[in-house]
Formats: structure tokens, C-alpha cells, sequence
């Protein structure tokens, strides 16, 4: 894609150039960690799916990678150009590569690295392109002009930064089908991600106090991989905060089994009135589908029909966990899972 030259030192009216886009990525890693980029925002938040959580941003502020890299962010980055030609093509809107990246002129700690800036030839500037690649599984939520909360607060953000009153959102969702939205700014949003963000930075980046738990699964899978543990080694807590944490978790037990009975309930409801058919309407619309194509009863299946299941059983390679303890213990823990267990009977 042809790179066009915008006549504005950064083409942002409340930012300007942090870092060029060609500084070693050892520089650019210590001006991440110094400060809150559009990529944070979603996860402090907690609006980054399951990935991202505000500890995962802690971690990352103080030089602890939680993510180091996968198939998916490299594949992303790869298709940036080919996204943002995409959308030229269908919007109309011109684009161009930043920079690099830019830091709020009032603000030292508010900084964004967006994926284009939009303009109207020969410029200047007049917005951001943020370009997302989304699995199909994703599709419905950017059908109808729709765009999913994180990348819709990512370009927020951007705007916040560098004092643009819109922004743009495109995603390849599939591999196949391309989405982009324009988004107006919404000063209310931009005041409250600041006030929040400013305050979540101050807390616990400069003041270092790490967050608080929350109920993200990714919070949970990063804690599990947080520390090496030492085996049989005690952590003295408070006996209130134990009292309460164990209340809480059976009251919060209690209620789950009751849900999921009464949910058990409605869905069985539901079956009935299905019957052997594989799809239920009402008023000629689609209202639930009750198809046989889940997952297969594999250990039914060999009690039930022993030879026709020897017919169709082959040998798999599987890892020996018993003969990798014995050898490598310290490697055999480091891929173990941290279990939590609460005994019925305690403090």
C-alpha cells in the first residue's frame, strides 16, 4: 500500500510523537510499561474477553509479560494492510501509516500506537482506523452496524489521546467478510476513560498496589501461572477474611446449584415441548433447536456395543505423566494446574 506523507507533525491536535515507529522494540516496551495504551484500556476494564484482565495489565506495567505472542496477534498484524485497504476500497476513507507513538500533551501516562490515521486528501488528519481480525465465531456481533465493546472503547481511547472527533473500527471477520463502523466521539465516554484510567494508573502503577480478585477466567488462569509454588509451604491469613471468603463461597455454591437446577427446569420444559422434532417456532420464527449433534457418548458407546467399539479404537500417542514426574519432577510441576479445594469443615 502506498504510503501517503500528512502535513502535521503528528496529525494529532492534543498528542504528540512519543517514539518513532522504527525504535528498537526494547525502547517501545519501556514506553508501554510507563504508560496506559488503547490495548490496556479494554483489559483494566475487564472487557478484553478472556484473554486480558486488569492483573494481566498490572503484571505486564512492571515488566512481568503475560503474553508473549501467538499465531493469532501475528497473523493480525501481518493483515493490517491488507484491512486497511479494504476499507479504503469500500468506505472511501483515506488512510496512512502514524508515526509512531503519541502521548496526550497534558498527560504524560495517556498513550495510543493506532493501527492508521484516517484523512480526507491532501489532509491533514482527521481520525484513527483501528483494524481488528475476528473469528466467524464473532460474526454477529459486528452485524448491523454493531461493534463489540473492547475495540469500540480501543478507538475511544485513541481519540481521547489525540483529540479527534471520530474514529473508525474495521474488522475481517472469517477471513472473508469485512465490517467497519464509524464512531463519533463521545466526550462523556472520553472524560470517564480518562478519570478512571488516570486513577487506575495512579493506584497501581506509580503507587504499585496490585487489583483486587475479580471473576474474569483469565484472572484465574493467570493466577494459577503467577508464582512457583512451594509445596506444603503455609500462607497465614486473616481468620474474619477467611470466615467471610468461606461464607461467601458457600452461600454463592448454594445459589449456583439452585440456578442450575431451576435452569435444568426450563430447558427440560423446553425438550418436551420439542419432542422428536429437531427444531421448535413459534409464529413461524426460529425459538430453540434441540439436534442430535453433540458430543459423542464415547464410554456408553464401548459398554454397549464392546465389538463394534474394538472395530474403531486405535492407539493415540499420550504423553507419560507417571515416567515425566519421576524424571523431570520440576518440569512436570510447572505444567500442573493449581487446583482450589475448600473442605466442607473448617475455621
Amino acid at each position: 500500500m502506498t504510503t501517503t506523507t500528512i502535513s502535521t507533525e503528528t496529525g494529532a491536535p492534543t498528542a504528540r510523537l512519543l517514539l518513532p515507529a522504527d525504535a528498537p522494540r526494547e525502547e517501545w516496551e519501556a514506553v508501554r510499561r510507563a504508560g496506559i495504551g488503547g490495548s490496556d484500556v479494554a483489559g483494566i476494564l475487564g472487557l478484553a474477553g478472556k484473554h486480558t484482565g486488569p492483573r494481566h495489565v498490572y503484571e505486564e506495567k512492571h515488566g512481568r509479560p503475560t503474553f508473549t505472542g501467538n499465531e493469532a496477534a501475528e497473523i493480525g498484524t501481518e493483515i493490517e494492510d491488507f484491512i486497511a485497504r479494504m476499507f479504503t476500497k469500500r468506505s472511501g476513507v483515506k488512510t496512512t501509516k502514524p508515526p509512531g507513538t503519541l502521548v496526550h500533551v497534558d498527560r504524560p501516562w495517556m498513550r495510543v500506537n493506532v493501527d492508521r490515521y484516517t484523512y480526507d486528501p491532501p489532509g491533514p488528519v482527521s481520525g484513527l482506523l483501528e483494524c481488528k481480525n475476528r473469528s466467524e465465531y464473532q460474526a454477529d456481533q459486528w452485524e448491523d452496524g454493531a461493534v463489540p465493546d473492547a475495540p469500540a472503547i480501543q478507538c475511544h481511547w485513541g481519540m481521547a489521546v489525540g483529540g479527534w472527533d471520530h474514529g473508525y473500527v474495521a474488522a475481517l471477520v472469517g477471513g472473508n467478510k469485512l465490517r467497519w463502523v464509524r464512531l463519533e466521539r463521545d466526550e462523556e465516554m472520553c472524560e470517564w476513560l480518562v478519570d478512571y484510567c488516570g486513577q487506575w494508573f495512579e493506584r497501581h502503577v506509580v503507587e504499585g498496589l496490585p487489583p483486587e480478585a475479580d471473576g474474569l477466567e483469565a484472572t484465574t488462569d493467570l493466577l494459577g501461572k503467577l508464582w512457583s509454588v512451594k509445596p506444603e509451604a503455609i500462607a497465614e491469613v486473616d481468620l474474619a477474611k477467611a470466615k467471610e471468603l468461606r461464607a461467601r463461597r458457600a452461600d454463592l455454591k448454594a445459589r449456583e446449584t439452585a440456578l442450575d437446577e431451576e435452569l435444568r427446569t426450563v430447558e427440560n420444559e423446553m425438550r418436551l415441548l420439542t419432542g422428536e422434532n429437531e427444531i421448535a417456532k413459534a409464529d413461524g420464527r426460529p425459538a430453540w433447536s434441540w439436534k442430535q449433534n453433540g458430543a459423542f457418548a464415547s464410554k456408553r458407546f464401548r459398554q454397549e456395543q464392546p465389538e463394534l467399539a474394538a472395530q474403531y479404537t486405535h492407539m493415540v500417542p499420550a504423553i507419560d505423566t507417571d515416567r515425566l514426574k519421576a524424571d523431570h519432577p520440576k518440569t512436570y510441576a510447572d505444567y500442573r494446574a493449581r487446583v482450589l479445594r475448600v473442605p466442607e469443615k473448617g475455621v
